[in-house]
């Protein structure tokens, strides 16, 4: 078993007599690199849980400030952080948090410019982010740099979740929703609104996924949609497929590089 200090063997010790865990696969936790997309409301159960099982390399993307309308559901963010960054009020709450675990904040907004460079020095990639684009954005390159994609999605009482591993033979974002919704079809949370414990939930439930693609234990959620309904108190999983008619994964792939992403500038 890996050498670990005292005060490591104390912290991990629920880890460790996990059969599916133990000295080994605590050890590949600290040797782990994740990317994460977002550091609000998915992201900040996300962050923490993931720095608290000893995740040693968390990368953290997001170019927003702290705002107070975040507080009821950003739990990684807290009053005397306002107008400060994200990533570095992340930063800080994980060196609080854990001081195994190095947190690199990239104060930036994700494009199809900068994605690969950002994934390229990142196992795993988990995406929290609020919107449409993104989310098809980080598909399209996970898919082109073999990378595992564990995506969640929230919206007033209602979250979902999945894993994309598309060098692994699974399927993609887009073998579910072909393209982005347009941007007015699916309204945001701030116009929608959202229980802030549903993003809790979820990113709980990311964090589990992450660790679990980490330590290679268990049924992934490959090629499952798990839907969660609070209101209804309903948790249902839903298979999908591999479409052979993806324009990303598919047998006659439309789509070969990120082009598709760069927005036109207006005339």
């Amino acid at each position: 078993m890996t050498d670990f200090t005292d005060e490591q063997i104390q912290r991990y010790a629920r880890h460790i007599v996990l059969p599916e865990v133990g000295g080994t696969g605590q050890a590949r936790l600290l040797a782990a690199r994740v990317l994460v997309v977002g550091a609000g409301g998915l992201g900040s159960p996300l962050i923490q849980y993931l720095a608290a099982a000893g995740v040693g390399t968390i990368g953290v993307v997001d170019d927003d400030t702290v705002d107070l309308s975040n507080l009821q559901r950003q739990v990684l963010h807290g009053g005397p952080d306002l107008g400060t960054p994200k990533v570095e009020s992340a930063r800080r709450a994980v060196e609080r948090l854990n001081p195994d675990v190095r947190l690199i904040p990239h104060r930036t907004r994700l494009t199809a410019d900068t994605v690969a460079g950002l994934l390229a020095d990142y196992d795993l990639v988990c995406d929290g982010s609020d919107n449409f684009d993104t989310r098809f954005l980080l598909n399209d390159a996970c898919h082109f740099a073999g990378k595992t994609l564990v995506s969640a999605a929230v919206l007033r009482f209602d979250g979902q979740l999945s894993v994309y591993k598309t060098h692994a033979g699974g399927p993609c974002l887009r073998c579910v929703f072909a393209a982005p919704s347009a941007p007015d079809a699916v309204p945001s949370c701030g116009e929608a609104g959202i229980l802030g414990a549903i993003a809790g939930v979820m990113g709980s439930l990311q964090a589990t996924e992450t660790v679990k693609e980490i330590l290679g234990i268990g049924e992934g959620m490959a090629g499952r949609l798990l839907l969660f309904d609070a209101l209804a108190g309903d948790v249902r999983s839903v298979r999908f497929k591999p479409d052979p008619d993806c324009p990303l994964c598919g047998r006659a792939p439309a789509i070969s590089d990120l082009s598709g992403h760069r927005k036109t500038p207006p005339e």
